[in-house]
């Protein structure tokens, strides 16, 4: 158990105050809007330079032997290589630091159930029961691909050798080694060392990442991104427009919900993620009449959760391509970090006993991350309160009381406990005894609650 999470337990509703004056808050502000636009002219400049040199079309991908995100895109190359006319390079990565991963063995965990979950979706497999490999098979595959990173045949070493270590299967990597040289160890740490040093040059820190033009793609969930932009610079092989690995669609079917299935939402007021799924989650719900419990927590970086300036950059980048795929309003964020966030919370329970919780939390998330309006203040609390159908004068009584963090932190734990994870937006789908619940985490897999509500819906009917 890592150091962060006793912490947490420890100090209920612990709060990192990082009250930045208001201007602060504004300049931050004005950089993310102009930051994605930025980003756009570098691409741009990078694919005209590509032309004017007559370059190929390089996608760099990072992989991370023993994380099962690395794997399951790792298996997604070779039907890209056959769509588009790209060259792949390879980069061997080791784990992030606790900076940017503070709960590595969960995320491994996590990332296994998860992996499971949504390779048949994509046309992907991935051991729906697979076990943590142990130190001594993740040693031995990278041993086997430490010398390739240069040849062609990486992809094809790195994905037998995966299956076979996410299978447990010993005696195919033993078949494996009889063809394939290992490094040695000292060769293995350069090549590590190398690929990880580069990552970091480029600002980032997970496994599984594709690089492309200057762009981060991270995994399977984001080649849909990385398909329309390599269809745009017209790399495909047909005339298809169509990204073979698009998200699935948000579909719950037309049956209505007999009673069975009930979905609790964990959110949080400055989650850029929960910002922009949060309207869309309730609307979910509510489609196919299930009970929807808004469970919120406090945000991870007020709760002694590091945020370090490159994955913050990232993930704002990433959330402002993934709100603009789905056509959801974001990007103009007043951030709410600090008293804005308490003062909210502070309002919760009154809200939501008025039956106008949900709305409450839309309209403060709305009111900073698309308004870009300052929500700590009496104005700004006014606005969201009034916004959510609720009286500021009656709301006055319970602002910036303190009943709420005690709600909060036990909805923490029950992530940390039975969903198995620590961050939002999560999920869980429950149905009656004795069938098992859905749980998972991001904005990025509501699709896949949504898939499991239609079948579990259609098997009742």
């Amino acid at each position: 158990m890592s150091d962060t999470r006793t912490d947490n337990r420890t100090q209920p509703g612990l709060a990192s105050r990082q009250d930045s004056p208001d201007f602060a808050r504004e300049l931050q502000r004005r950089a993310m809007l102009i930051l994605p636009r930025v980003r756009d002219a570098l691409m741009s400049g990078r694919e005209i330079l590509r032309r004017v040199r007559g370059g190929r079309h390089v996608i760099e991908f990072f992989h991370q032997v023993d994380d099962a995100y690395s794997h399951l895109a790792l298996a997604a190359i070779g039907d890209l290589q056959a769509r588009y006319d790209v060259d792949f390079r390879f980069h061997l990565v080791g784990q992030a630091d606790r900076l940017h991963a503070p709960e590595p063995e969960m995320l491994a965990d996590h990332a296994r159930r998860d992996c499971g979950l949504v390779a048949p979706h994509y046309g992907l497999e991935f051991p729906a029961d697979a076990k943590r490999p142990s130190e001594a098979s993740v040693k031995r595959v990278e041993a086997l691909l430490a010398g390739l990173t240069e040849d062609s045949r990486f992809q094809e070493v790195a994905l037998e050798a995966g299956s076979a270590l996410w299978a447990g299967d010993a005696e195919a990597l033993d078949r494996l080694s009889e063809h394939v040289p290992s490094a040695g160890r000292d060769e293995v740490e350069i090549a590590i060392q190398a690929g990880t040093a580069l990552r970091k040059r480029r600002r980032h820190y997970s496994g599984g990442m594709f690089w492309y033009c200057g762009e981060w793609y991270w995994g399977v969930d984001r080649l849909h991104h990385l398909e329309r932009r390599l269809i745009g610079y017209r790399a495909t092989r047909s005339r298809s427009e169509t990204p073979h690995f698009d998200r699935p669609p948000l579909d719950a079917g037309m049956i209505q919900n007999n009673g069975r299935l009930s979905l609790e939402f964990f959110a949080s007021l400055r989650s850029p993620y929960s910002a922009m799924i949060f309207d869309r989650s309730v609307e979910l719900a509510a489609g196919v009449g299930i009970s929807l419990t808004i469970r919120p927590v406090m945000p991870m970086v007020m709760r002694g959760v590091p945020a370090p300036a490159a994955k913050g950059i990232y993930i704002m980048l990433d959330t402002i391509r993934e709100a603009r795929h789905i056509g959801a309003p974001f990007g103009n964020m007043f951030d709410p970090i600090g008293r804005p966030v308490e003062r909210g919370f502070s309002l919760w329970p009154f809200a939501r006993d008025r039956g106008r919780g949900a709305e409450y939390l839309s309209a403060f998330l709305r009111t900073a991350f698309v308004d870009g309006l300052e929500t700590g203040s009496d104005e700004g609390i006014r606005r969201v309160v009034e916004e959510a159908g609720l009286d500021y004068r009656e709301a006055q009584k319970s602002l910036d009381g303190d009943e709420w963090r005690s709600e909060l932190e036990a909805n923490r734990m029950t992530m940390y406990e039975e969903l198995g994870v620590w961050g939002v937006p999560s999920y869980r789908l429950c149905g009656p005894d004795g069938e098992p619940d859905l749980c998972v985490w991001g904005q990025d897999r509501l699709w896949l609650v949504a898939a499991e509500i239609r079948k579990r819906l259609a098997a009742s009917d």
